[in-house]
């Protein structure tokens, strides 16, 4: 259970960096709500994961899959350049998602 708050709780850190692009620095109401639950959602996700699973591989998976959602997002949605070496550091940044699980 504590893997899946994890992964929650990364998919909700991708949520709430998307919805705090889409807040115009807090300036739309609906946007600002999404980013606050968001927001809410990962920390109370990551915390449950934090009672089974060390701190540093929580932590290092959680920014990981945010980081890498993010960056794909960014990619599909806001015209982010889509060029071969981010993909590439993409994938590292998934194999290194990957090496924490397998090690932790």
């Amino acid at each position: 259970m504590a893997w899946i708050a994890l992964i929650a709780a990364g998919f909700c850190e991708v949520g709430f960096v998307i919805f705090l692009k889409l807040s115009d620095g807090f300036k739309r109401l609906f946007p600002s709500i999404g980013f606050i639950l968001f927001g809410a959602g990962s920390f109370y996700f990551l915390s449950l994961a934090l009672k089974e699973i060390p701190l540093g591989t929580a932590y290092g998976i959680w920014t990981g899959v945010g980081a890498a959602g993010s960056v794909l997002l960014g990619m599909l949605f806001f015209r982010e350049a889509k060029d071969m070496r981010r993909i590439l550091f993409i994938f590292c940044i998934v194999a290194g998602v990957i090496g924490l699980k397998i090690t932790g």
